[in-house]
């Protein structure tokens, strides 16, 4: 086969067959295909599209371009993957959440993107994790606790790997068809029976509206279905941090309260709507309120807190973790209070611009190559529909120095916006797609 063809045939408008998008993924994964095809690749199917039926075959092969996943357990293999937002520690709950009612769940994970934190990221401010786990010793955990937060790779998905690499230069990240094949492609490769999509819609998520999400949600779901794994979509709000902290090391201390059932809010109540889910697709729970009720029942009875800590002792972290996990989380050097300026309602809170503000402080990362501090970040963030006085805390800093406080401070002033009138709180689910 020819790259200089395939190219020519999407240009044309017309979609390239299943074995020529074969061809094509295995050429991006031994390097046959050249960075200059790769880029024409791309921007033609950003420009004209590969329909339902080209994206699922691209996303096959772009799954088959390395090591799939193969398992021989008791139960069903179950994941979830979020479009990415702000507080957004939910697979740190889900996980063990769903291996305690009896799924195992390797969830293959990334970093930090942009302005969203990356689940890696929070998993490694805890002392001892390592997320690059061999597949052998994956399958060691399964049995071990049942479920495991890890990096894809390098034998996952690698013509993904190489084409996200170009899309990122050539300003065709944006195609639904190429971020659905690149999503999926590393989910799939992970062979499991069911997946759920948790898809972020409002200021802190990629997707700002609801045409957006939905396009997005529906894109997933139909091709993940097509290619064989029974998978359904949420569109979840995100016009606020999901958790009242942002930051890797903080948003496992939320984490952690919301396992010992010192906290409840949005955090469990979005796991175990997925969770639900998740257990009535396959078969474990009757109803997907039942298996919402079995998910909140084990969030509240202290299992899944045990489960977690079996999860983090098996990538190589503290055994005693859940016992005192305060002495383990690192702690920023700066912690300093942000008070409103004003008396009224929060009414709206830019979560694109908090996230931002993070990563300033060194919670994310500017470059790929950007060292991580897990310290740092916001914590005790203000909700939505909050009334304040003039003097009430809105959120508190935590940063490496003082200088930048206080630019985090402006920021964090900047995205909180406090009217003298309250207004309608978003859902927190905002539609099932089915």
């Amino acid at each position: 086969m020819d790259a200089r063809a395939i190219i020519a045939t999407l240009r044309r408008g017309d979609t390239p067959t299943e074995d020529q998008l074969h061809w094509f993924a295995q050429g991006l994964a031994d390097d046959t295909v050249s960075d200059a095809q790769a880029g024409a690749f791309a921007m033609a199917v950003c420009l004209r599209g590969l329909g339902p039926e080209g994206r699922r075959a691209l996303t096959l092969a772009m799954r088959d371009s390395g090591e799939v996943l193969s398992w021989d357990l008791d139960g069903p293999v179950l994941d979830k993957h979020s479009t990415g937002g702000v507080g957004d520690c939910v697979s740190l709950l889900l996980a063990p959440a769903l291996a305690e009612c009896g799924a195992y769940v390797p969830m293959i994970s990334g970093r930090g993107l942009g302005h969203t934190g990356g689940t890696l990221d929070k998993m490694e401010s805890i002392p001892g994790v390592t997320t690059q786990v061999p597949q052998d010793r994956l399958v060691q955990i399964m049995h071990e606790a049942g479920c495991a937060i890890v990096s894809a790779t390098a034998q996952i998905a690698p013509a993904d790997k190489r084409l996200y690499a170009i899309r990122d230069v050539t300003s065709t990240v944006e195609s639904l068809d190429l971020i659905t094949a690149s999503i999926l492609s590393k989910k799939l490769a992970a062979s499991p029976d069911g997946l759920v999509l948790d898809v972020k819609l409002g200021s802190g998520a990629f997707m700002k509206t609801i045409d957006e999400a939905r396009a997005l949600a529906s894109s997933l779901s139909q091709t993940a279905n097509a290619a064989g794994c029974k998978t359904s979509a949420v569109i979840t709000d995100m016009n606020q941090p999901l958790a009242p902290a942002l930051g890797n090391a903080l948003e496992v201390a939320e984490v952690m309260k919301a396992l010992t059932g010192a906290t409840q809010g949005p955090l469990t109540e979005i796991t175990a709507v997925l969770g639900g889910i998740l257990l009535a697709d396959a078969g474990l729970a009757a109803t997907e309120q039942d298996g919402a009720d079995r998910m909140t029942a084990a969030l509240s009875g202290g299992q899944v807190a045990e489960r977690f800590g079996r999860m983090i002792a098996a990538v190589g972290g503290p055994a005693k973790f859940v016992d005192t996990w305060q002495r383990f989380l690192p702690e920023a050097t700066v912690i300093q209070e942000i008070t409103a300026k004003q008396a009224g309602y929060v009414t709206a809170i830019d979560g694109e611009a908090l996230g931002l503000a993070v990563v300033s402080l060194g919670g994310g990362r500017m470059v790929e190559s950007d060292l991580v501090n897990p310290a740092v970040g916001l914590s005790g963030l203000i909700r939505l529909g909050a009334r304040v006085e003039k003097g009430t805390p809105i959120a508190v800093v935590h940063a490496a120095r003082e200088d930048a406080a206080r630019m985090a401070e402006a920021t964090v002033h900047a995205a909180i916006t406090i009217a003298p009138q309250a207004v309608d709180l978003p859902d927190l689910i905002h539609e099932r797609i089915s």
